[in-house]
């Protein structure tokens, strides 16, 4: 995820009413005790709450979920944080080390939550830790990653599928080093073409996957005392859709007139939307694009893919959920 960090806007009424609905639903989802029924793979991914077994006590992930969705909505402007949180945390995964990823929770702990991605992200972890102390019996790991499948569906998106198990690291000691998680900006369209591609390729990505990974970028907005960049992709920073690869393939895009000191960045004619160049490269390479025009015109598509994409994301590198043994 591109994105560098969250947004200050309110959120608007359908997203509140999204949040609404979705903590009405949870409250109707049927429990299954010391059992999970996984999901997200296909349209009807879901987020399938249980009650999980953790050192002899229990945690009931719906009331955990209802909890993150309440915070959402006393916070409106925090849900594109969580998301990034998530991402964050979950991104620094490699797949032929077999490193880095969610499992561990890391990103709470220094260097990793000082690592320059991760600017403005220890809010949320302090905001987090009310959620924690309720809930002591769910680790920190599996509370970040399940509070950014929760901010995505409260803010209008697809449902996320969801199952516990990541065990919490003791210390910073843990943390995946810093470079792990993509640039703005290489310098050149080719090297950050090839940037994307090889962050996202360590990962286990595919083309298709990286670009509904994007899609996120309709959430949130860029500030220029943690990145630099600043403006949102969207005119609704709080909603999730598929607006971000609207706005990539029917606005205009031209470098942004401003001071040498700031990065570069894009912005519309109207000058209150930016692309980032990592961004704008989405639509120069012709694989990535191809993606992009498909969810620009279909948002049930859209969701579809970033919902099993971004469960695959989360899911990197734990060790509770890597098959071993013959069987």
């Amino acid at each position: 995820m591109f994105l560098r960090n969250a947004t200050r806007i309110a959120m608007p009424a359908a997203a509140r009413m999204a949040a609404r609905r979705f903590t009405a639903a949870t409250r109707s989802t049927a429990v299954r005790r010391g059992a999970f029924v996984a999901a997200g793979v296909a349209s009807t991914t879901a987020l399938v709450c249980a009650n999980v077994a953790f050192a002899n006590n229990a945690v009931n992930v719906d009331d955990v979920s209802k909890a993150i969705a309440a915070y959402i909505e006393e916070n409106e402007d925090m849900g594109p944080t969580l998301v990034r949180l998530a991402w964050h945390s979950s991104g620094t995964y490699d797949v032929k080390t077999n490193t880095g990823g969610s499992d561990g929770g890391t990103i709470r702990f220094r260097p990793e939550l000082g690592h320059g991605a991760n600017a403005g992200l220890d809010k949320a972890v302090s905001d987090l830790k009310k959620i924690n102390e309720a809930f002591p019996s769910l680790s920190w790991a599996d509370l970040i990653t399940l509070s950014g499948a929760v901010a995505i569906e409260a803010m209008g998106g697809p449902k996320i599928g969801f199952r516990t198990g990541r065990v919490d690291a003791k210390d910073g000691s843990a943390c995946a080093p810093d470079g792990r998680l993509p640039d703005a900006d290489l310098g050149t369209p080719g090297k950050t073409i090839q940037h994307i591609r090889d962050i996202f390729y360590r990962q286990g990505f595919n083309d298709q996957e990286i670009v509904a990974l994007a899609g996120a970028h309709a959430l949130g907005r860029c500030h220029r005392n943690a990145s630099g960049y600043v403006g949102p992709w969207t005119r609704a920073p709080t909603t999730f859709s598929n607006e971000y690869f609207r706005e990539l393939m029917e606005n205009t895009w031209t470098v942004k007139v401003q001071d040498s000191k700031f990065p570069e960045q894009w912005e519309d004619p109207s000058g209150d939307l930016m692309m980032l160049p990592a961004d704008m490269a989405l639509v120069w390479d012709k694989k990535f694009r191809h993606w992009v025009e498909i969810y620009a015109k279909d948002e049930e598509r859209f969701f579809k893919d970033f919902a099993a994409a971004f469960q695959k994301l989360e899911e990197n590198g734990v060790k509770a959920f890597q098959k071993r043994g013959w069987w």
